[in-house]
C-alpha cells in the first residue's frame, strides 16, 4: 500500500517482534520492517534527519581527532607517500561506505554492525560485532575525554589537576549524549563541524606565521616497516567512522540519500586532511607533535584548542549516544519504551549513557596505557568496520539476492574488489595490532608509562 506521494507504507509490527529472526532452514533473515516505526501517537520520532545533517554529524565525529595526528605521519614517511595514502584511503573509504549503504538499503531492519553480523554470520557474529562497536565507541569517548582534558589543561596553564578536568569534561559529555533521538544532536553536529574546521584553519595560519627555524621537510623518508605502518595508522584511523553509519542512516527520513552524505563526508575529510597535514608539516617540519596543535606557540595553541573544545565535547557525546543506542534498541526494539515516555525507558537510557561515559572516564584516568589501548581497539575493530567487512556485505547480498556463486562469476571485477577489501581489512587489523602492542612494550621499556589516578 502507498500514499498519494507514492511512498510505501508498511504494516506496524507486533510490539514484541524483533526485526531479526531465523528462517526454518536456519539462515539469518531480515524482514522488510524498518527498524523504526513512525506513528503520530509516538512521543519519539526517529526518522527525522536529512542527508545534510547526517553528513555534518559524520564530519563532527570523524574529523574530530582525525586530523590532529596526520602531520606527524608526514614527519615519518615524508609528504608524498603520506599524501598519496590520505587520498587513497579517502577514496577507499567512500567505496566501502557505498557497500555499507547498499547493504542497509537491502536490509531495512539492520540498525548496527551487530545486526549486520547476525545476517552474515549468525548469533556469534552478532555478539562479536555488537561488542566491538560498543568497545570502540567507548574508546572513542575516552579519546575525546583525553582531548578535552588536554585542551582544558592548555587553556588553564595546567591550573587544575588533570583528573578533575577530565571529570568536568565527562559530565558535559554526558549531558550532550542524553537526548534520545539524533535530531536533537543534529544542530550541534553543524556547530561541531564548523568548530573543527575553523580550528584547523586557525592552526594552519598559526603555523604559517610562526614557522620553526631550521625546520627539516622531506618529500620522502626511508624507513622500516614498523615506523612506516606506525605512520600509516594515523590516516587509516582518521577515517574510522563507518562503525556508526548504520545507526545514523536508520534515523534518516530518506535512507536512499545516504550516499550523498558519504560523498560530502569523504570529500570534505580527504581534502581537509590533505591540506591541513601538508601545511602544518611544511611550516613545523619533522619536529611536529601529535596532536599537531601542541607544536604551535602558546597563544595559538590556546586559540586552536579553545575552538576545537566544542567539537571534542559533541563528538564524545555522539560516541556515547552510539554505544547507548545500540544496547537500547537491542532491548526495546518495536516496544512502547522505544517510542513513548516511560519510566523504564528513560531509566535504562540514562543508565546506558552514564555507563558509556563513566566507563570511558574510569579507563582514561586509571589506565596509564589507555591511549595505546585506543590504538589496539581501532586496529581490531575499525579496520574491519571501515574497510574489511564491507567486502563481506557485498558478497553476502550478491550471493543471496542475485543468484548465488553465479553472481560472483558474472561480476568478477566487483567480486575481486570485495575479496581485496576483506584482505585489506585483515592486513590493517593484524599489522595495526602488532604496532600497537609494540608501542606499549617500547613505552614500558623506556619508562614513559605514567601511573593511574595522577594529575
Amino acid at each position: 500500500m502507498s500514499d498519494e506521494k507514492g511512498v510505501e507504507r508498511q504494516s506496524a509490527p507486533s510490539p514484541a517482534r524483533d526485526s531479526l529472526d531465523f528462517r526454518s532452514d536456519g539462515k539469518a533473515a531480515v524482514d522488510t520492517v524498518d527498524v523504526f516505526e513512525e506513528r503520530p501517537d509516538h512521543d519519539f520520532h526517529y526518522k527525522t534527519l536529512s542527508w545534510q545533517f547526517i553528513s555534518l554529524l559524520m564530519i563532527a565525529e570523524i574529523v574530530s581527532n582525525g586530523m590532529l595526528s596526520l602531520p606527524s605521519s608526514l614527519a615519518v614517511v615524508g609528504i608524498v607517500p603520506a599524501l598519496i595514502l590520505i587520498v587513497f584511503l579517502g577514496v577507499f573509504g567512500l567505496y566501502t561506505a557505498k557497500l555499507l549503504i547498499d547493504f542497509k538499503l537491502n536490509h531495512p531492519g539492520v540498525h548496527n554492525m551487530g545486526d549486520a553480523g547476525f545476517l552474515i554470520g549468525g548469533p556469534v557474529a552478532r555478539e562479536v560485532l555488537s561488542a566491538g562497536t560498543i568497545i570502540f565507541a567507548i574508546c572513542g569517548v575516552g579519546s575525546e575525554l583525553l582531548s578535552g582534558q588536554q585542551a582544558l589543561s592548555v587553556l588553564s596553564d595546567n591550573g587544575l589537576c588533570a583528573i578533575y578536568l577530565t571529570l568536568i569534561f565527562a559530565v558535559a559529555t554526558l549531558v550532550v549524549a542524553l537526548p534520545r533521538t539524533l535530531d536533537r544532536l543534529s544542530s550541534m553536529g553543524m556547530f561541531s563541524a564548523l568548530l573543527i574546521t575553523i580550528s584547523g584553519v586557525v592552526a594552519m595560519i598559526g603555523a604559517g606565521r610562526n614557522p620553526t627555524p631550521g625546520r627539516v621537510v622531506n618529500a620522502t623518508i626511508p624507513t622500516n616497516f614498523y615506523q612506516a605502518f606506525l605512520a600509516i595508522t594515523n590516516p587509516v584511523f582518521a577515517y574510522a567512522g563507518h562503525f556508526m553509519f548504520f545507526i545514523l542512516i536508520s534515523e534518516m527520513r530518506r535512507p536512499q540519500d545516504a550516499m550523498k552524505a558519504a560523498w560530502c563526508l569523504q570529500g570534505f575529510a580527504t581534502l581537509f586532511y590533505a591540506v591541513f597535514a601538508v601545511v602544518v608539516y611544511v611550516y613545523i617540519g619533522n619536529t611536529v607533535a601529535s596532536p599537531a596543535l601542541l607544536s604551535l606557540p602558546p597563544v595559538w595553541a590556546k586559540t586552536t584548542f579553545g575552538i576545537a573544545l566544542g567539537n571534542f565535547l559533541i563528538a564524545g557525546g555522539l560516541y556515547s549516544h552510539t554505544a547507548a543506542k545500540l544496547v537500547f534498541v537491542r532491548l526495546f526494539r518495536h516496544s512502547r519504551h522505544m517510542y513513548n515516555h516511560t519510566v523504564l525507558g528513560w531509566l535504562v537510557w540514562t543508565l546506558l549513557c552514564v555507563a558509556a561515559v563513566g566507563v570511558a572516564f574510569v579507563l582514561a584516568i586509571s589506565v596509564p596505557i589507555f591511549s595505546y589501548l585506543i590504538g589496539i581497539s581501532a586496529a581490531l575493530f575499525a579496520s574491519w568496520y571501515t574497510y574489511g567487512i564491507a567486502g563481506f556485505f557485498w558478497l553476502h547480498d550478491a550471493y543471496h539476492l542475485k543468484g548465488g556463486y553465479a553472481a560472483w562469476r558474472n561480476e568478477k571485477f566487483q567480486a575481486t574488489l570485495a575479496f581485496l577489501t576483506i584482505l585489506a581489512g585483515a592486513f590493517i587489523c593484524v599489522a595495526g595490532t602488532y604496532v600497537s602492542i609494540k608501542l606499549i612494550a617500547d613505552a614500558y621499556r623506556d619508562g614513559i608509562v605514567g601511573k593511574p589516578f595522577t594529575c
